[in-house]
Formats: structure tokens, sequence, C-alpha cells
């Protein structure tokens, strides 16, 4: 049986006092007791081994026996999915607790033109992506910006390989055809060979607006379809993320 999974912010200290909503768990719910173990991660490439050496419920203290580090060169791929916020939060939710499990690197959540809700509860969307890294068993947590505006995105955007997924009937390739065939993708000068970072554009409900995409053509993003049918958000968002790290 695999050792239950937590997440800390650092594994600097060979001593750690876990906080009391992960002690609590360990103690009360796991009724685990000093002498075993478990693992912990930083949710940056870290992943460690730690024994129970005090089982108080509040504060549960543990010592790191054994400490492995996996290089974020040996990631797969660097994923950024720029998606709008949307008005059913469950939904959003949703998203974000897959995309952690695919393997999404960044999430930037977008406020666009018809974005109809701009309120984001940051603390509970982390938590969904801590929940989601820990269910999946990775030892990376997709980094999580707050709510920025679309125009601030796409200007800024350095990204090597650059998506935008619309539905307005203007000449755009499939992403999956692109991404059978890598040589007609847009590499930037910077552009790293081994592993391209990418970033996609997602739309709200009722998509962005000609402004909008005309902006993103401007800033050297490649219109793309994800499909022969018009997806929701959120499920658009993960069929991206899926493509893209195939």
């Amino acid at each position: 049986m695999s050792l239950p999974f937590f997440y800390v912010e650092n594994l600097i200290e060979r001593i750690i006092v876990l906080d009391e909503d992960i002690s609590k768990h360990i103690i009360s719910v796991l009724r685990m007791q000093k002498g075993e173990e478990l693992l912990l991660t930083d949710g940056k490439g870290a992943k460690a081994t730690a024994c129970i050496i005090d089982d108080n419920r509040k504060r549960c203290s543990v010592k790191i026996e054994a400490t492995e580090k996996e290089k974020e060169e040996e990631r797969t791929s660097k994923i950024t999915i720029a998606i709008s916020i949307i008005k059913n939060a469950s939904r959003f939710e949703w998203f974000l607790e897959k995309a952690t499990e695919i393997g999404v690197s960044e999430i930037v959540p977008l406020v666009c033109n018809r974005t109809e809700k701009e309120r984001f509860r940051y603390d509970r969307m982390k938590g969904i992506l801590i929940s989601a890294m820990l269910q999946s068993q990775q030892c990376w947590l997709p980094f999580l910006h707050p709510p920025n505006q679309f125009t601030d995105v796409v200007n800024k955007a350095t990204h090597e390989q650059r998506f935008i997924a619309h539905c307005l009937p203007e000449e755009k390739q499939q992403l999956s055809s692109i991404i059978h065939h890598p040589s007609s993708i847009i590499h930037h000068p910077s552009s790293i060979i081994r592993h391209p970072s990418s970033i996609i554009l997602i739309g709200p409900e009722g998509d962005f607006t000609q402004t909008e995409i005309d902006l993103a053509l401007k800033n050297n993003f490649l219109p793309v379809a994800l499909g022969n049918t018009r997806l929701r958000t959120e499920t658009a968002g993960i069929v991206a993320a899926t493509l893209l790290l195939l």
C-alpha cells in the first residue's frame, strides 16, 4: 500500500511541524502513530519520505528521512492554459482539478470583454490544485496566477508557441493537426527545441471579441480549432491541455 501523501510549502528543515489541518487528518482520521512513515511534497518537484516523531493531532511533527528531486527539465512539456473565468464556479473548479491531473504547468484566469464573473476565490482554487496534485501522486503544483486582463496576458506572452482557440468562422488550423505536424508551429527565436513552452487562450461563454482576436494575432498567436463541435469553456481548456501535452 502506498504511503499517505501531503503538501507542505517547503522541505528545507529536517524536522517539520505540520499545520493543524494536516495534523488532524494524519492523527485523527488516518489514525497514524509515532514511528509511521508518510510522503511530503513542496509542489516544486521535491518528494520526501518522513517519519512521525510527535503524533500531536494539532501539531504533528515529522522527521525527513530521504528526499528526491525531480528536475523541472525532466517534465514532458511546459503548458500554460490562459482561460476565462466563468459564471459557474464549480465548472471552473472542475477544470482546475483535471488540468492538474493532466500535468499543466501554469493556469492564468483571464478577464475578457465578455467574462461575466470576475470574482475569484484564489485560496479555494489553489486548494483544489493541491488536492488534485496529491490525488494524482505528482510533485509539481501548477502555478496559479491571480486573474489577469486579456490584453496584459497577450502583450506580455513570451512563450515559444502561442495559440488562441476561438469560434469565429475565420481561417484556423486544427490544434490536433499542428501537434501531429510540429513543423507548422511558429517557433520564436528564443525557442527551446527540447521542451518549447506553449500557451493557449481559451475564451468565455460568448467567445472572444474580434478586437481580442486581432490583438492576439498581432502578438503572434496562431488561431486554432479544438475539434468540430462547439465546446464549453472548461471543456475546451481540458481538450487543449490534453492535445498540447501529447
